[in-house]
Order: structure tokens, then C-alpha cells, then sequence
């Protein structure tokens, strides 16, 4: 005698070659996530451009607001680069990033420390062009107009 299809037992689950391609997945995935987090140094000229660009606006809406904190000193220490907004003013804030080997240039040398107009542009009045080097050159700008962008300085 049929049994009925509605009536049969179901067999739920994954068969063996559905195991065994989710198996193979993961580890492919694993390999290629190991890549990220296995660099050689754990500089990062992105980190070091965000944390610029993070100091100078901090210091541009200070000068901006009439604040007396609207400086930005930029020094390379033995282990880190440290960006200090408005030191000396009472109300300074640090932030540093590890150099890892790296070395920071720019325009006169470092410790530099830039002053921001009321209008949030430095007051050097021209392109700054900082350069990281290390295993790799990173070039970042700070324009006349007081923009942090990772690149050269365009004319």
C-alpha cells in the first residue's frame, strides 16, 4: 500500500555537500580576514589625516567662535604625533596616533603651530603640504582656505 505525500515523513536539514560548501566558505572568508588585520605596521596615513583634519577644524571653529584656542600645534614625538589644539589657552585638547616607524615633514620644520583667522583659514595664507614617510610616502594639504584633504597641494 502508497502512503500519501502529505502523510511521509519529511527529512529536514542539509545534506552532507551543503556542510561541507558552508565549511569551505568560512574558511576562505577567514583566510582573507586574517590579510586585514595581519599589516606590517599599524600605521595608518588615513588615521593620521583624519586625526589632522579632526585637530584643524577643531581649532578653525574655535577661531571662528572669536576663541582664544584657535591654534594647532602639530610635533612628532619619539612614539607618537601628537596635535595639540589650543595649547596654552586653558582649554587644550590632544590627539595623538603612533608613528610606527613614520616620520612626519613639513613646511619649516616640526613642532609647527598654525593660527587660524576669524574666518577658520590659517593664517599662513598659503598651501601647507605635510608629508608621512616611512614604508610609504602619504602626502596631505592643508589649502590657504583652511581644507584638510590627503594628497599634494594643488596651486
Amino acid at each position: 500500500m502508497k502512503v500519501p505525500l502529505s502523510r511521509r515523513p519529511s527529512n529536514s536539514g542539509f545534506t552532507l555537500v551543503e556542510l561541507v560548501t558552508v565549511l569551505i566558505l568560512i574558511g576562505v572568508l577567514s583566510a582573507l580576514g586574517i590579510g586585514l588585520f595581519a599589516s606590517r605596521s599599524a600605521f595608518s596615513p588615513l588615521l593620521a589625516t583624519q586625526q589632522l583634519a579632526s585637530a584643524t577644524l577643531l581649532a578653525q571653529q574655535a577661531a571662528l567662535a572669536g576663541n582664544p584656542a584657535n591654534t594647532l600645534t602639530i610635533e612628532q614625538g619619539g612614539d607618537t604625533f601628537r596635535f595639540i589644539v589650543g595649547a596654552g589657552s586653558g582649554n587644550a585638547r590632544t590627539f595623538e596616533i603612533a608613528r610606527e616607524g613614520t616620520s612626519l615633514s613639513a613646511p619649516g620644520g616640526l613642532p609647527l603651530t598654525l593660527t587660524f583667522d576669524n574666518k577658520g583659514a590659517p593664517s599662513a595664507g598659503t598651501n601647507l603640504q605635510f608629508t608621512f614617510s616611512g614604508d610609504s610616502t602619504f602626502q596631505t594639504c592643508l589649502s590657504s582656505l583652511g581644507a584638510v584633504y590627503a594628497g599634494s597641494c594643488q596651486s
